[in-house]
């Protein structure tokens, strides 16, 4: 992480702790902090608290899985120019670690499917997602929306589409702006195609 670091207190406040800049650090974004306040911050996650610029690599909590991907030439409603690519996530049951909730207690396996279109776009939202998943930001453990159930693997605010079809309201095709709202949310994630 590129910073300046100035020993004499700064005129403004600290967004943080709400104080005046002591010891001030200032981020490669130009937004500037207390030296401890943002040191602080960063153990839990290397972002700017106030542009959600990532400064470094975050690593998430998701557990130890599979990514595996095929394609079909079936057609996505809104994509009927190109096939379709499948993501398959598989994750083994096991034991949550220190990183997790409640490490030493057991968490069910699950498997996920997604869709993507194979268009350039699609294909750029697939190395992404590959770069997340590698990241271990694509799930994370927690309490279950849909289910309801603790200790299980959830999606960790990455939107897939797990439907061909049926829309937005059923996490499907069509959807013109999907590709795009994904794409910030894996930018917000910190995974760009930059790095």
């Amino acid at each position: 992480m590129e910073n300046t670091t100035n020993k004499k207190k700064s005129s403004e406040d600290c967004a943080i702790c709400l104080e005046q800049i002591q010891e001030e650090k200032t981020l490669p974004c130009r937004h500037s902090f207390c030296a401890r306040c943002i040191d602080r911050v960063f153990t839990v996650k290397p972002a700017c608290p106030i542009c959600n610029t990532y400064h470094g690599a975050y690593t998430g909590t998701q557990p130890q899985g599979t990514m595996t991907v095929t394609r079909s030439w079936q057609r996505l409603p809104g994509y009927e120019h190109c096939g379709c690519i499948i993501i398959q996530y598989s994750f083994a049951a096991g034991i949550q670690g220190p990183e997790h909730p409640n490490p030493g207690v057991r968490y069910s396996g699950t498997s996920r499917t997604a869709f993507l279109p194979a268009c350039e776009e699609g294909e750029k939202v697939l190395r992404l997602l590959r770069k997340a998943f590698d990241s271990r930001l694509i799930f994370t453990i927690g309490r279950s929306a849909t289910t309801g159930l603790n200790n299980a693997i959830t999606w960790n605010d990455i939107h897939h589409k797990t439907n061909v079809g049926g829309g937005p309201q059923c996490f499907g095709y069509p959807d013109p702006a999907y590709l795009s709202r994904v794409q910030e949310e894996l930018r917000l994630k910190g995974v760009t195609e930059d790095d």
